[in-house]
């Protein structure tokens, strides 16, 4: 039994992984990161359109700032969001931006003068001050009152991910490739670390640690048909869930992305629609202002998905051999902007559909895209149930999210969240001794060699691809964009049988070292536990919100279902999760719920919003005239940050250079 061991365990080297061992290698913490593959292949090099941040520097950014990007991030999520969270993300992202900046990553920068853009099928021109000259600019995104998108072309995550990932090997952080966590070790008290199986040799490992951090990013290879690498299949989510202790939050809390190409699933970036492109149906007929006139191609991510699949159903598809789809038309936006700003569109649009975007329109229809579920943490990123285990990412359900995110604020927080959660979990290993226990450690080691040793002898039994597969069009057939009570009771009961099945599977290869039938094996038995927490807290929660819409629940139901879902796996020989759930208190709310400004407003209210509404005048009556917008917003709710995180953010004031320009 060979063991390792480290004052941080991080695992999974994406980009909230990265970040969060750099912070700690920062403060003089021996870290080791743990990945399936190499850093720079992680699925954060996929993000393609930007990462939000209130830096106010282009004209159609001008008086951005922490509260319009909270006010949109609470928005964007229904309502479901930690809203204390979301002001610790809206104000450190411009940090993020600026550091990431320093360490090398090649924003897209202002112009000044004039520019042309595409706004609402218009080209227009803008006009850029001097003064904003090489600052770092941004694009339109869904969801948003401010263009605060700052992008890289349209190669964002490749150009964070290599940057972040260079910055650790200038530290020294070791990254231990094509390993794969299986167990967490713990006393059901703490976590100590992880099993950890060696994908060559097939040698199983124990890394003990003071924190141990899961940063394996989302589960949306629990579908069929999903934008998400073929790594991402949740089994961060499923080892925490499998202690028996920590809890995964908000499950079924899943987001189609409108724009992935038929049939092969991947993305185009928002940024297509951010930067003018239009969405089409089978007679070129522009659809989306008649759902949505206000914001028409650029509402929230759920409204777009749901508004496509509702036109697709009026029979307005373009047929294919793979289904019904729909167009995505960036032709308007010219060769030029194309080959600038959207290249990699254009490669996979000519490596995957053989069509040249500049000319052609882009077959899309709404997919599997992220994750906003996963495993409960506390402001500081680790679980309330099992201390020194922490997560982060798409990985984490952290709960700046809710029930659905805003493009360009998963790519902001997995490096936010990264810096913030960094800082805590250095904190804690500073004050926290390394504890090994052999004999805890044995049997964890023992338990999942166990396990291995059944699949390999077993003589009869179940195919595991064809367990997979069943399982993936379980998922999308009836935990999708619209669910419904009978379709998602079908889902969990064919789910429970799929997970029977999965105890009993024969391998045909009974090879101990490198051998893909064995990692389906031990991964298809934790993914359906995954996905019977979607299903059933999909099931269970009668209401729509978000990205979760019931087709007979149709209202946001803040009276009965303000709450956040718990998931828990009692004992391994159940067959479905237990759920419980947590009560989002609108009494401490910045925001209290409101209408999000999307079709008709039928949600159910909660007696406490207007209380707190009137609770929140008589706070702002209170302040002294001359009371700052920092001021204004602590009284109201407070939040904590790391010192070094929490100070104002700088801004140019763009409109105050115009207006004196103009003079």
């Amino acid at each position: 039994m060979k063991i390792i061991y480290t004052d941080s365990l991080v695992i999974g080297a994406g980009l909230a992984g990265l970040r969060v061992a750099i912070a700690c290698k920062k403060q003089g913490l021996d870290t080791q990161v743990l990945s399936l593959v190499p850093a720079k292949r992680s699925h954060s090099a996929a993000a393609q359109g930007g990462m939000q941040a209130s830096l106010a520097n282009t004209t159609k950014g001008q008086g951005d700032d922490e509260d319009v990007h909270f006010m949109d991030t609470v928005k964007g999520s229904d309502w479901g969001c930690d809203q204390e969270v979301a002001r610790m993300f809206a104000h450190v992202a411009p940090k993020a931006v600026r550091q990431l900046a320093s360490w090398g990553v090649p924003w897209s920068r202002i112009k000044k003068g004039p520019r042309q853009v595409v706004v609402n099928a218009e080209k227009v021109t803008i006009e850029e001050a001097e003064q904003a000259h090489g600052l770092i600019n941004a694009r339109d995104f869904g969801g948003t009152k401010k263009w605060r998108t700052c992008y890289s072309s349209d190669g964002t995550g490749h150009a964070l991910l290599n940057t972040v990932d260079n910055k650790a090997i200038e530290l020294g952080i070791p990254v231990h490739e094509r390993v794969e966590a299986l167990s967490l070790i713990h006393d059901g008290k703490r976590c100590h670390g992880a099993v950890v199986r060696d994908l060559i040799s097939g040698e199983l490992f124990a890394y003990i640690a003071r924190a141990t951090t899961v940063a394996t990013g989302g589960y949306g290879r629990i579908y069929s048909v999903s934008t998400n690498a073929v790594i991402c299949e949740g089994i961060g989510q499923a080892i925490a869930l499998e202690t028996g202790v920590a809890q995964l939050g908000n499950m079924e809390a899943v987001q189609f992305h409108p724009t992935a190409i038929v049939p092969v699933g991947i993305l185009t970036t928002e940024g297509c629609r951010g930067d003018g492109g239009l969405l089409r149906d089978k007679d070129g007929y522009r659809f989306m202002p008649d759902y949505e006139p206000e914001k028409k191609e650029l509402a929230s991510r759920d409204v777009v998905s749901r508004r496509m699949t509702e036109h697709m159903r009026k029979g307005k598809g373009v047929d294919s051999p793979y289904g019904p789809h729909l167009w995505l038309d960036i032709t308007l936006l010219g060769r030029e902007h194309i080959e600038k700003n959207l290249r990699e569109v254009k490669e996979i649009c000519e490596s995957f559909l053989g069509i040249d975007p500049a000319e052609e329109y882009i077959p899309v229809r709404p997919t599997q895209h992220y994750s906003m579920g996963g495993i409960k943490t506390n402001a500081k990123g680790m679980s309330p149930t099992l201390e020194g285990l922490f997560s982060v990412g798409e990985a984490a359900c952290w709960d700046m999210h809710g029930f659905n995110r805003l493009g360009g604020n998963s790519l902001a927080e997995t490096v936010v969240a990264g810096m913030i959660v960094g800082e805590y979990v250095a904190e804690f290993c500073h004050e926290t001794d390394l504890i090994v226990d052999t004999g805890l450690i044995k049997t964890s080691v023992d338990k999942l060699q166990q396990e291995i040793d059944q699949l390999l002898e077993s003589k009869a039994g179940e195919n595991v691809f064809e367990i997979k597969e069943q399982m993936q069009q379980v998922m999308m057939n009836y935990v999708g964009i619209f669910r419904n009570g009978d379709e998602l009771t079908k889902a969990v009961s064919e789910l429970r049988d799929l997970l029977r099945r999965s105890r009993k599977i024969q391998l045909k290869c009974k090879k101990r070292h490198s051998n893909p039938e064995l990692v389906e094996a031990l991964r298809v038995r934790r993914m359906l536990k995954v996905a019977l927490c979607v299903a059933k807290g999909a099931r269970d929660r009668t209401e729509s919100r978000g990205a979760h819409a019931r087709e007979d629940f149709p209202e946001r139901n803040d009276r009965d279902w303000l709450k956040r879902t718990l998931a828990n796996w009692s004992a391994e020989g159940e067959l479905e999760p237990e759920l419980s759930y947590e009560a989002l208190d609108i009494m401490k709310m910045e925001i209290p719920p409101g209408y999000r400004g999307y079709g008709i407003n039928n949600a159910i209210h909660h007696s406490d919003t207007e209380k707190r509404l009137a609770e929140i005048e008589a706070i702002v009556k209170n302040l002294p005239e001359n009371a700052t917008r920092e001021q204004k917003q602590a009284a109201i709710m407070a939040f904590d940050l790391p010192i070094d995180l929490g100070e104002p953010n700088q801004r140019a004031d763009m409109t105050a250079i115009n207006q004196q320009e103009a003079k």
